[in-house]
C-alpha cells in the first residue's frame, strides 16, 4: 500500500498547526490570509444554513433534509479547486459544493419541501441537481466525461458520493468505464464511515482509496477535515482531468456528525465517545486555530462572517416557508412521459386513502 493511501494527506493538524508536505504544500503556495478566510466563511455559513434547514423540517416545513454537518472541509475545499467550466455530479449531501458553485440556498428548499422535482438550472451552473439513487451519479459523470473530451473540452468532471456508495454496482461500472476510456472524471469520495447504519469496516477491510487501483486508477487519501489540504488533493486531481491524463479517485476521510437524513437516529448504532472523538476534529474549528496562529483573525472579519451567516439562513427560511404546501397527488405527475397503468393504479388507491383521512377529519370535528 503506498502513502498516498496509508497515510492521509494533511496539511494542517486539529490544532491548527500546518504539516510540511512540500509534495502537496506546494500546490496551495497561492493560498494567503485572504483565501483561507474565504474558505473559512464559506464552510461556516454552510453550517449555519445545514443547521436552519435541519430545524426547519423539525418543525415540519421541510419533508426529509441530509445534513453535512461535519463535512464541510471536504465540500467547500474540493469546490474551491473547481474551474467555471468544470462539471460536477452531486449526492444528496453537497450544500456546500452547491453553495460554492453559486447556488442561491433560497433555491435549495423546493425539492426538499416536495414542491419541485429539481432547485436551479444544471446547465447555468455546471452542477447537477442531488441525486437520490446511490452511486448512480458515478456513471452521469463519466459519461458526461467521455462526451466532454469527444467535444474538445478541458474540463473536470467530479462524481461526489459517499462510502456507501462504494458498495453499489453503479460505481463499479462507472470506475470500469472511466478506466477504459481514460475519462476525466474526479471520484470524490466522502467517508464519513457511515453508510446509513452500518459502519465503513463493514463495507471493506482496507481503505477505500485502494479499490481504484482494481481499475487501473490513481487513488489519494485526505484528510477530509484540513480544507487546505482536500483544497490542494483536489487541485491535482482535477488538473489530471483536464490535461486528459484520465481518472483520479480521492477519497477525503471526514466523519457525519449528524444523521444521515433527519429520519435516522443515529444514537442507536453509533457511540457518544466516537462522535466526542470527531468532535474534536471539527473542520471549522481547525481552520479557526489556523488562521488564529497566523494572524488572520479579528473581530470584525468574525462578525462579518456571523452576520452573513445569519443572513443567509434567514433568507433560506423565509424561502422555505413562502412555498406552497406541496399537493400530495402532483406525487404521480411527471413519472413517465405517458399515462401508465401502474401509475394511473396506485394514483386512484391513493386519493382513496386521502379520502378516508378527509372523512375521519370530518368525523372528529364537534
Amino acid at each position: 500500500m503506498t502513502d498516498k493511501i496509508a497515510y492521509p494527506v494533511q496539511l494542517v493538524q486539529p490544532d491548527g498547526r500546518r504539516v510540511h508536505r512540500a509534495e502537496y504544500a506546494e500546490l496551495v503556495t497561492d493560498v494567503g490570509t485572504a483565501e483561507l478566510r474565504a474558505l473559512y466563511e464559506d464552510m461556516t455559513v454552510v453550517r449555519r444554513v445545514d443547521g436552519e434547514a435541519t430545524a426547519l423540517q423539525r418543525q415540519g416545513q421541510l419533508g426529509i433534509w441530509a445534513p453535512c454537518l461535519g463535512q464541510e472541509a471536504a465540500q467547500v475545499g474540493s469546490a474551491h479547486a473547481l474551474a467555471p467550466d468544470d462539471y460536477v455530479f452531486t449526492s444528496y449531501r453537497e450544500h456546500g459544493v452547491a453553495y460554492c458553485r453559486g447556488v442561491d440556498p433560497a433555491q435549495w428548499p423546493r425539492l426538499w419541501r416536495g414542491v419541485a422535482l429539481s432547485c436551479w438550472d444544471p446547465d447555468e451552473l455546471g452542477l447537477t441537481n442531488p441525486a437520490i439513487i446511490v452511486g448512480a451519479q458515478g456513471l452521469h459523470a463519466t459519461g458526461y466525461a467521455i462526451g466532454a473530451h469527444l467535444d474538445g473540452a478541458e474540463i473536470a468532471t467530479f462524481a461526489y458520493f459517499g462510502d456507501g456508495a462504494t458498495s453499489q454496482g453503479d460505481l463499479s461500472e462507472a470506475l470500469g468505464f472511466a478506466a477504459s476510456f481514460n475519462a476525466g472524471v474526479v471520484f470524490f469520495c466522502q467517508n464519513n464511515h457511515w453508510a446509513i447504519s452500518e459502519p465503513v469496516t463493514l463495507q471493506s477491510p482496507f481503505p477505500l482509496a485502494q479499490r481504484a487501483a482494481g481499475f487501473g486508477i490513481p487513488g489519494i487519501r485526505v484528510d477530509g477535515n484540513d480544507a487546505l489540504a482536500v483544497l490542494a488533493v483536489t487541485r491535482c486531481a482535477a488538473r489530471r482531468a483536464r490535461e486528459g491524463s484520465g481518472p483520479t479517485f480521492v477519497e477525503a476521510v471526514t466523519y457525519r456528525m449528524g444523521p444521515h437524513t433527519t429520519s435516522d437516529d443515529p444514537t442507536r448504532y453509533r457511540t457518544g465517545a466516537e462522535l466526542e472523538l470527531w468532535k474534536a476534529r471539527d473542520p471549522i474549528d481547525r481552520l479557526h486555530r489556523l488562521l488564529d496562529r497566523e494572524g488572520g483573525l479579528d473581530a470584525e472579519f468574525l462578525e462579518q462572517v456571523h452576520a452573513k451567516s445569519e443572513d443567509t439562513a434567514a433568507a433560506f427560511r423565509a424561502a422555505t416557508l413562502a412555498l406552497p404546501d406541496p399537493d400530495p397527488m402532483e406525487l404521480f405527475e411527471h413519472v413517465y412521459t405517458c399515462a401508465h397503468p401502474l401509475i394511473d393504479e396506485e394514483r386512484d388507491g391513493f386519493a382513496r386513502y386521502l379520502g378516508t383521512l378527509e372523512t375521519s377529519d370530518a368525523g372528529a370535528r364537534p
